[in-house]
């Protein structure tokens, strides 16, 4: 049994640590854990691994936020992963700041990302994790503050709920939506 974990990021060194890149930071922290290494691969960087006897794919797609779409289908179809065994992990501007969000289909939101994928699997039927970035900026700002990096003063708060971020998978591949849900949803 595989899963697609896919964490929605930008490539490249000015974005690493934006809190658009929460995704890329999330599965980070879980190719860490089970000490999987991300390699380049068609559409992003891939690391392969094991949660217990769970083969997981993590995904940092390399296609910027708005064609993440393209790089989830490619990885569902070649690998053979069914819809309801992905996992997207993204920003949220309508949470507070570190605040998660497990569900197990939705919609967009708004979220670019989250519209490709959509669009690519021409569905809403696949789990997201949405980790919640604030929305501390001024009209017209909205991209310069998700572009931007997390404050000094709300780095630890956010690097906890990182490794909280990565047991919620664990606990998504492990023992299904509803009960990740129940245990990490604040």
């Amino acid at each position: 049994m595989k899963y697609l974990i896919a964490g929605l990021g930008n490539p490249g060194a000015e974005y690493t640590m934006t809190r658009h890149n929460i995704g890329f930071l999330i599965l980070e922290e879980l190719a860490d854990s089970i000490s999987a290494n991300f390699v380049s691969g068609r559409f992003g960087l891939i690391a392969e691994g094991r949660i217990k006897n769970k083969q997981v794919i993590l995904l940092k797609p390399d296609t910027y936020m708005n064609l993440s779409g393209k790089a989830v289908r490619h990885w569902m179809n070649s690998a053979k992963i069914p819809i309801e065994q992905i996992l997207v992990v993204t920003d949220d501007l309508a949470l507070p700041t570190a605040k998660l969000r497990l569900r197990a289909k939705g919609s967009d939101g708004g979220h670019n990302g989250l519209k490709s994928i959509d669009a690519e699997l021409n569905s809403q039927a696949y789990a997201r994790l949405r980790f919640g970035v604030g929305n501390e900026f001024q009209k017209g700002k909205q991209v310069d503050y998700v572009l931007g990096s997390w404050d000094k003063e709300e780095w630890p708060l956010v690097k906890e709920k990182i490794i909280t971020s990565a047991e919620a998978i664990k606990s998504f591949v492990l023992e299904g939506a509803g009960p990740a849900m129940t245990k990490f949803n604040q």
